[in-house]
């Protein structure tokens, strides 16, 4: 169930744009037994789109010299709409705000076709050292790579 690749819609989160789009197609696959997006396909899509923003932005050769990596403390969700196969997605994901350790990463999905937002989530995410796997400051070499839009994209 990630996020397919790359469709003909993804922006490579220019410095200026703190809310990284991307566009999908909901595969078959992640369809549940009612006919729509099974709940657990938006949290893999929430961490697919937090790891392509990353990504896009070199953030993970940063982050892997640094010898560190995310992981995620907590997951929320808010289900408003169904989305079914077929539908084009686009997936909105930017930093709300950091804090010592942790950074708060906020998502929306949307139904290209009619603007309709289907869910909404939010991740807290802690920076970790990875050999002593413990929580680690964030340091502003990242945070500099990841401007924040508090209020997402309305803001």
């Amino acid at each position: 169930m990630p996020i397919p690749e790359r469709t003909d819609h993804e922006n490579a989160a220019p410095r200026d744009d703190a809310i990284y789009r991307c566009e999908f197609i909901v595969p078959e696959d992640a369809i549940d037994g009612n006919g729509h997006v099974n709940n657990v396909a938006y949290v893999q899509w929430m961490q697919d789109a937090a790891i392509r923003h990353f990504t896009s932005i070199n953030g993970m050769d940063l982050m892997h010299g640094l010898g560190a990596t995310w992981v995620v403390r907590s997951h929320r969700i808010e289900y408003l709409a169904e989305a079914i196969a077929g539908d084009r997605i686009e997936a909105r994901t930017w930093v709300a705000n950091f804090r010592r350790v942790r950074s708060l990463r906020r998502y929306e999905f949307v139904r290209a076709a009619d603007g309709i937002v289907l869910a909404k989530g939010e991740t807290e995410w802690v920076f970790v050292d990875v050999e002593s796997g413990r929580p680690c400051a964030i340091p502003d070499a990242i945070k500099q790579m990841l401007p924040l839009a508090p209020g997402g994209p309305e803001s």
